[in-house]
């Protein structure tokens, strides 16, 4: 009922900065909060910036400063502006949404993206 696509990863130099889309498509869905993951090479998959249903925003004290999540709801798209990039956030980045999906009765769900690729040179 609901996917999510990510977009704009690459490769940069560390101090530049890039800035992740993933939009979610489908029917019958509603999405509530939304927000990116990343998972490093051999390490576990962390939380990097989310934006709850409701008000205010969640980052990794790593990235706070640095990155800036929003979300556009009227395309149920969520954006990740990564600026002043370091080496350290090499990994793949995953979309992230939590969505109520409507078939006989309504169910919560937590949806991710299929990741792109964010390379840090020094």
């Amino acid at each position: 009922q609901v996917q999510l696509v990510e977009s704009g990863g690459g490769l940069v130099q560390a101090g530049e900065s890039l800035t992740l889309s993933c939009a979610a498509s489908g029917s019958r869905f509603s999405i509530q909060s939304m927000g990116w993951y990343r998972q490093a090479p051999g390490k576990q998959r962390e939380l990097v910036a989310t934006i709850p249903s409701g008000a205010g925003t969640n980052y990794a004290d790593s990235v706070k400063g640095r990155f800036t999540v929003s979300r556009d709801n009227t395309k149920n798209a969520v954006y990740l502006q990564m600026n002043s990039l370091k080496p350290e956030d090499t990994a793949v980045y995953y979309c992230h949404a939590g969505a109520v999906v409507y078939g006989d009765f309504a169910r919560y769900l937590e949806i991710w993206g299929q990741g792109t690729q964010v390379t840090v040179s020094s």
